[in-house]
């Protein structure tokens, strides 16, 4: 579930994940394992020198992120993340 309040890393991180997912193979499927495995990238790059700090962007991040719906592009998850990212969505 969503947090109710995003933090600025988390709103960071979904707008990352979501440019990534948007400009790399958009109509592709997007794929559980590719979330996880980017939640982990992308908090290690925003926190390379706190692995505290990474872990913990990471977990909220992937509270933010829903989990991924069967036939679902990765294009069509970033719009949801951006969407999550302004409030709109949950």
């Amino acid at each position: 579930m969503t947090p109710l309040v995003l933090s600025n890393d988390t709103c960071v991180l979904l707008g990352r994940l979501a440019d990534t997912l948007q400009t790399q193979r958009p109509a592709a499927e997007m794929r559980e394992p590719i979330r996880l495995a980017r939640a982990l990238v992308l908090a290690e790059r925003l926190h390379p020198d706190n692995p505290e700090k990474a872990f913990a962007a990471e977990q909220d991040l992937l509270a933010a992120a829903p989990p991924v719906r069967p036939d679902q592009t990765r294009g069509e998850y970033a719009a949801l993340l951006r969407l999550i990212a302004q409030g709109v969505s949950r």
